[in-house]
C-alpha cells in the first residue's frame, strides 16, 4: 500500500470512525475522492462518525473580540504546531494584534491580512520556533453584537437588532455547542437539499419496503436532517423543552447572522 492510499484511508477513517478495510473499499470504488467515499459509505448503511467535520493536523486557537460598543465583531483562527505553543502568551498577543488590525483596518481579504502581519509572524516564528499560519477571519457588523469562546477552539459571533445582551450570549452559547449551519431550513441551499435527499433515497430503497413507505421514511430523514442543522429548530441548550425558534420568538429577538469557527475544521 503506498503513501498517498495510507493517508487517504487514515483521513477517511479519521472522518467517519469506519473500519479500515470499509474506508479502503470506499476509496478504491471512487479512486480516491474522500467526499465520494463518505457518500457511498452512507449509502452503504454505514453510520458516519462526523458529517465533513474532518480535522486537519494543526494546533492553534480561535479568538473574537467586539468593538465600537459591540457594533463590530471579529473572529479568526490562528494556527501553529503544537499545544504548548498554542498557550505561549507571546503567540496569543499575536492573536491579540491580528484582532485590533483587522477591526483598524477593515480587511476585505486574508491576503491583505496576511501581507500586513507578515514581519510579526516571522518575529513569532523565530521566537516560538514553530511555524506560524493565520488560517481565516471574519467580520460581523450590526446594531448588536456578541461573541462567546469556548477553550479558544470554538468561537461564536453573533448578531441581531437591539435585544437582550444575556438572550444574545445564551444563543452564541447554544451555536457553539450544537453547529448550526444555518438559520432555518428554509435558508439551506438547493444543492445541500438535493444531495441529501439522493443519499435517503437510495438508503430507503435498499430496505425494500413498498414505495409508500419509502417516501414517508424519505421524508421524515429529510425534516430529520433540515432541523439538525438549522438554528431555530434546534432544541435550546439553555432550555431543552423549547426550541431557538421558541425562544427567539418569545424575546422579541431578531437574529440577522451568526459565524461558528472551530480549530482545525475543514473550510
Amino acid at each position: 500500500m503506498n503513501e498517498k492510499i495510507t493517508s487517504l484511508i487514515k483521513e477517511l477513517r479519521k472522518r467517519t470512525d469506519i473500519s479500515i478495510i470499509e474506508c479502503k473499499k470506499a476509496l478504491i470504488k471512487t479512486n480516491g475522492d474522500i467526499d465520494l467515499a463518505i457518500d457511498l459509505l452512507r449509502k452503504s448503511g454505514k453510520t458516519i462518525a462526523t458529517k465533513k467535520s474532518g480535522r486537519i493536523t494543526t494546533e492553534g486557537v480561535i479568538l473574537t473580540k467586539i468593538f465600537d460598543n459591540g457594533k463590530f465583531g471579529v473572529i479568526i483562527e490562528l494556527n501553529c504546531e503544537s499545544d504548548f505553543v498554542a498557550k505561549n502568551n507571546n503567540f496569543l498577543s499575536f492573536g491579540k494584534e491580528i484582532l485590533f488590525l483587522t477591526y483598524l483596518n477593515k480587511y476585505c481579504n486574508l491576503q491583505d491580512l496576511k501581507t500586513d502581519l507578515e514581519k510579526s509572524r516571522i518575529d513569532l516564528i523565530t521566537k516560538v520556533k514553530e511555524n506560524i499560519n493565520i488560517r481565516r477571519f471574519k467580520i460581523l457588523k450590526d446594531i448588536q453584537i456578541e461573541n462567546y469562546l469556548h477553550n479558544n477552539r470554538i468561537g461564536v459571533l453573533v448578531s441581531a437588532k437591539k435585544t437582550n445582551k444575556q438572550f444574545l450570549k445564551y444563543i452564541a452559547m447554544h451555536i457553539a455547542a450544537c453547529k448550526p449551519q444555518y438559520f432555518s431550513p428554509e435558508k439551506i441551499p438547493s444543492d445541500i437539499i438535493n444531495h441529501e435527499y439522493k443519499i435517503q433515497l437510495e438508503i430507503a430503497i435498499q430496505s425494500g419496503k413498498p414505495n409508500e413507505i419509502t417516501k414517508k421514511i424519505v421524508i421524515g430523514q429529510m425534516n430529520k436532517f433540515t432541523k439538525e442543522i438549522s438554528l431555530i429548530t434546534q432544541p435550546f441548550v439553555i432550555d431543552p423543552k423549547k426550541t431557538v425558534g421558541d425562544f427567539i420568538k418569545e424575546n422579541n429577538i431578531n437574529i440577522t447572522n451568526f459565524i461558528r469557527f472551530e480549530l482545525g475544521e475543514n473550510i
